[in-house]
């Protein structure tokens, strides 16, 4: 059977990374591209037989993609899954009208990858077309049931003397009344002996003579253990498992006081920035000589802890503080917002979930560097709908004087370099990665 070969489209390389290896259990040759582009370039020399496609990647976008593959006679029979987070019944029948076979969610399971293999005909039929294991024996004889010679020689058929009609039919007469006859007798004698073993089973047997009864002396019980020694375990257990839990809960507690503590720090160095630039726009703008140079250019970077959403939370609170304050002054101008990701030393699968490395693991023996949670919320999480609103409805209110650009930026965007080399642990790599997933904020005047 010639091998499958699958193209995976997907801007982020941890999402290609988590589709391939899923492909890959069903012996699946996977290719990968990182934009539509470059994916129908790579069509017209390695055909493949299905198509993984992402929805929004720069450039031309995944239903774009579609309809050109569509369009061309040579590829408009590749079938075309969607490999979105985009979800709800109008999503999918868009794809499906522009020609799309399904949608494949980003949060994938393996149940769904299979289901869609299936229904594509990429796999082999379920049903068991192996041999059955057992076999008869050739020359092997079936047994035969037990007969008597009476009825072995009833069983056998007699040669028929040829003649005329009522010599014939006598034959067959006598034939048959001398059967039954022999058939009788044989059901008569077997009856005789089964009855005969009946009857001598039923007959009662003599009582056999009673053993002389032997006095033994009395064990003595056997001295049980003390309750006390029992309960005294029983608490020294549950004292053991309370304090394990208690420590966990300690150390969990310490981590969050600690990235609560870093989160309002940079809340606070952003407000800080806030107020200062608020402060520049009023006396500029008393004063008439326009937004001072130094402000231009300056980027604000918010750390975001792994598996949180970038806009959400204190920082979502933040940008809308430095919204209005932007307001307030008439400041004429871009605020860019734009989310990065780090790409994290993980363990797990794609079945079971990844988390961070444990500290003292060397880095490349990681199953994943990624971040495939970042990925997972997709365009609404990291965009909640109410800074979208935000954005839009302080463009109509300013008169678009004040832009709200808001961005993803890709990965391959570090502010610090990887470490590299023998000896580097997850914990170094997942500090620079905690590093690079970050939020940027920058404010451009006009």
């Amino acid at each position: 059977m010639s091998t499958r070969r699958a193209l995976v489209v997907d801007d982020s390389k941890s999402a290609r990374v988590v589709l391939s290896r899923m492909l890959e259990k069903y012996s699946i040759t996977v290719d990968t591209a990182g934009s539509a582009e470059a994916a129908l370039e790579q069509i017209k020399t390695s055909r493949p037989d299905v198509i993984f496609m992402d929805h929004l990647m720069p450039g031309m976008d995944g239903l774009q993609a579609v309809r050109t593959l569509k369009a061309n006679p040579e590829t408009a029979s590749i079938p075309v899954v969607m490999y979105t987070s985009q979800e709800g019944e109008l999503y999918a029948g868009t794809a499906k009208a522009l020609g799309a076979a399904g949608v494949l969610p980003k949060t994938v399971r393996p149940i769904d990858v299979t289901r869609v293999l299936y229904q594509l005909e990429l796999l082999p039929n379920r049903r068991d077309t192996r041999p059955p294991v057992l076999q008869p024996v050739p020359g092997e004889e079936e047994s035969q049931p037990s007969v008597t010679p009476a009825a072995a020689e009833a069983a056998q058929p007699a040669e028929i003397p040829q003649g005329t009609g009522s010599l014939e039919r006598g034959w067959v007469e006598a034939r048959l009344t001398e059967n039954s006859a022999e058939l009788r007798r044989f059901f008569v004698s077997a009856l005789e002996v089964h009855g005969k073993r009946l009857l001598d089973e039923l007959k009662p047997r003599e009582p056999e003579p009673a053993l002389p009864l032997i006095d033994l002396p009395e064990e003595e019980p056997a001295p049980s253990a003390r309750p006390w020694k029992i309960a005294l375990a029983i608490c020294l257990a549950a004292l053991v498992g309370l304090s394990a839990l208690h420590w966990r809960a300690v150390q969990e507690s310490a981590q969050a006081v600690r990235a609560r503590a870093a989160l309002e720090r940079q809340v606070a160095t952003l407000q800080a920035d806030v107020d200062r630039l608020g402060q520049a726009l009023q006396s500029s703008a008393s004063t008439g000589s326009g937004p001072s140079p130094a402000d231009p250019g300056r980027v604000e970077v918010l750390q975001v802890p792994y598996g949180e959403a970038p806009m959400a939370g204190a920082r979502l609170d933040a940008l809308r503080e430095l919204v209005a304050a932007l307001e307030a002054s008439a400041f004429a101008g871009t605020l860019t917002i734009s989310s990065v990701a780090g790409e994290f030393c993980l363990v797990g699968s794609a079945e079971g979930g990844y988390s961070q490395a444990p500290a003292e693991l060397e880095a490349n023996r990681c199953d994943l560097r990624g971040n495939p949670l970042q990925d997972a919320f997709g365009p609404v999480a990291r965009v909640p709908l109410a800074l979208a609103n935000l954005a839009a409805s302080s463009r109509q209110r300013t008169e678009n004087r004040l832009r709200v650009v808001i961005a993803n930026r890709s990965d391959d965007l570090a502010t610090q370099p990887y470490p590299a080399g023998e000896g580097v642990t997850a914990g170094q790599w997942n500090a620079v990665a905690l590093a690079n997933n970050r939020l940027e904020i920058s404010i451009d005047p006009d």
